[in-house]
């Protein structure tokens, strides 16, 4: 989800070069691609509106500082949005279920699930060698 975000980002905010102001009219274009991989990753529509909202609220009429281009101070945005939105704590694992504890994962094909779960189960197994 993360790479596409960022692919999509990366090109469409070179279209913002060369402006002081982020206004409505050069985010449209961006946020239309925020919300197209967000979607195309399978977030919920529900989700997708209310933080494609939030971006804009936060992101209309924002000065942008000497130092950053436009495409970074909006980048700026989006990343604490989805900061926001996900959460900044990590939640620890809760296996306190009688082994062996299940985990259903889901997805589209060629999501990495079997990676993920492949990762996981190397963190399961160096946290048990640890507590020994």
């Amino acid at each position: 989800m993360f790479e596409g975000l960022s692919d999509r980002l990366s090109a469409s905010l070179k279209s913002m070069s060369g402006k002081s102001r982020l206004t409505e009219d050069n985010i449209r274009d961006t946020l239309r691609e925020v919300r197209m991989a967000l979607l195309e990753a399978d977030v919920a529509l529900e989700v997708v509106k209310a933080f494609t909202e939030s971006v804009k609220t936060r992101a209309v009429g924002a000065e942008v500082a000497q130092s950053l281009s436009p495409g970074q101070a909006f980048l700026k945005i989006v990343q604490a949005e989805l900061t926001q939105t996900m959460g900044s704590a990590n939640e620890a694992l809760a296996l306190n279920a009688q082994p062996p504890a299940v985990v259903m994962v889901a997805g589209l094909q060629g999501a990495g699930k079997t990676t993920s779960i492949a990762k996981l189960a190397r963190y399961l197994k160096e946290r048990e060698k640890k507590s020994v």
